[in-house]
């Protein structure tokens, strides 16, 4: 789901005023409205109970993400944004992508990466985390035991082999057969509990042969920046040199109150994440982010909910995956429950868009399960040998490595927010909103001389998204190259830098 920036418009991402994305805001100098709170702790009803009235003044609003106001520091979690939100809660199963010599197999890894992004959700409360100032940045590393296997496929399977033969017959398929793939097992799937035991015919994991030595450790480096303000918008860079495996994107979001919920959807500029895989020919997978609802605001328990389609496309190996979150009763316990199909597809003409629309023929794979417990996968010539996927009950999300403290510049997260965040800690909520107060002004009066001096922010590490010939994927500049490359290194130094208003701000 997209990133979760400004959930509730906190102005500390806002304030700058300035975009390279944009271009400037008139109103960048006004001071947004804040919300006094008394200076004691607020446990998590109270908080709920504040954010439903600041949220009500904003019933009717086409994009709340984009207003500017400003909250107490007792109804934020102390940690930045860009810290918080990252697709890399499993650094292992994104490390994984790519291990299967049969493209339908690589195809299932970059859904068993899917499934894990977001347990943070799945395994913690939603929270508000200090909003993105204008040129913030983030960086770390993580480094795993590369124990996720390739996923291993029946031998009846061979999409490779008859890759061929699929796409020569279909242009004949999609006119002769447009018959509903598997529906009794879609319908099936979408009604059965998903606590009841299906019969498992193998698991990718256990499908492999064991191995006697030690697991390899595996890096990967990660680097994100706050590009632009109006829109709101951070660029991202995802690095595995051992494996040969990218993914970057943009993330920025448009947030709706209903009254009930917030919908939180995919801004312009978030076109999904692009990952790349170099040891295979370079094929690029695009996996777009559903619609997902931030919802008990009334019974004062944030929960997060998914009832939408995704689509997961690799144009160089034509194969298509389309996820469907179904929709849970309002009065049955939610299940988080998702059916999905693999299939052929033509980049060129790419019209299938739902599951039932799907030609029998060029049906792969068939996906259920639930995204809050297990994913299985079954092919179609056996729908009721149901292979596991990926198990996620027992996983939470993996550990950063970030630079030592001394090594943090001044526009990087943790660095940027450390007063703020000791002020919270030490439950010092006065200290902490007037510290966060000041930052907002400091960014105001920064953006404002831009404006004066008709200076346009351009950020460090990555270029603006208008630049790009390919829609969604930001590329970096000269100095994110040799951050990511000195991060592979643990080589955490880098110099600060003069902004084109002579500040020095990272």
């Amino acid at each position: 789901m997209p990133k979760d920036d400004a959930l509730v418009g906190d102005s500390s991402g806002d304030s700058s005023g300035d975009s390279s994305a944009a271009g400037g805001d008139a109103a960048a100098t006004s001071t947004p409205p804040t919300t006094d709170l008394p200076d004691k702790p607020v446990d998590d009803s109270s908080k709920l109970r504040a954010f439903l009235s600041i949220l009500r003044n904003f019933i009717g609003v086409s994009d709340i993400a984009s207003v500017r106001f400003s909250l107490p520091a007792q109804l934020l979690e102390p940690i930045p944004n860009l810290e918080y939100w990252n697709y890399l809660d499993r650094p292992e199963s994104f490390a994984s992508i790519g291990k299967s010599d049969d493209e339908l197999g690589r195809m299932l890894e970059v859904l068993r990466f899917w499934f894990t992004k977001d347990l943070k959700y799945v395994k913690g409360k939603p929270c508000k985390p200090y909003n993105s100032v204008l040129g913030e940045f983030f960086r770390c590393n993580w480094e795993v035991k590369d124990t996720e296997a390739a996923v291993s496929l029946p031998k009846e399977s061979k999409s490779t082999s008859t890759a061929a033969s699929k796409t020569a017959s279909r242009t004949a398929s999609r006119t002769a057969s447009k018959e509903s793939i598997s529906k009794t097992a879609f319908r099936t799937a979408s009604k059965e509990s998903i606590s009841a035991a299906p019969s498992i015919a193998s698991t990718s994991a256990a499908s492999a042969s064991p191995s006697t030595s030690s697991p390899e450790t595996v890096k990967i480096s990660y680097i994100t920046e706050q590009t632009s303000h109006h829109p709101p918008v951070s660029a991202f860079w995802v690095d595995c040199p051992q494996r040969g495996i990218t993914a970057r994107g943009f993330d920025q979001i448009s947030a709706k109150f209903t009254g009930t919920s917030v919908r939180i959807t995919p801004g312009q500029h978030n076109l999904g994440i692009f990952i790349t895989l170099a040891h295979r020919d370079n094929e690029e997978y695009r996996l777009t982010h559903p619609d997902a609802h931030l919802g008990g605001l009334l019974r004062g328990a944030l929960s997060v909910s998914v009832a939408d389609t995704c689509y997961l496309t690799c144009p160089r190996t034509r194969i298509k995956a389309i996820l469907q979150y179904l929709e849970d009763g309002w009065l049955s316990k939610a299940q988080h429950r998702v059916v999905g199909a693999v299939f052929r597809y033509n980049p060129d003409n790419d019209t299938v868009s739902r599951i039932k629309d799907i030609p029998a023929t060029d049906l792969l794979a068939e996906i259920s399960g639930s995204w809050h417990e297990r994913i299985y996968f079954n092919l179609p010539n056996s729908p009721k040998d149901k292979h596991l996927l990926i198990d996620v009950t027992p996983l939470v999300p993996a550990s950063k490595i970030t630079p030592p403290a001394e090594k943090q510049l001044a526009y990087e997260s943790r660095r940027l927010w450390a007063d703020i965040t000791a002020a919270i800690h030490a439950k010092q909520y006065s200290l902490a909103t007037r510290l966060k107060h000041e930052l907002e002004e400091s960014q105001r009066s920064k953006a404002a001389l831009r404006k004066e001096n008709n200076h346009e922010w351009t950020p460090r590490f990555f270029t603006v998204a208008e630049q790009h010939i390919q829609p969604g994927r930001p590329h970096l500049t000269d100095d994110g190259r040799r951050a990511l490359d000195n991060l592979h290194h643990d080589i955490f130094d880098l110099d600060e830098k003069l902004t084109p208003s002579g500040e020095f701000a990272r």
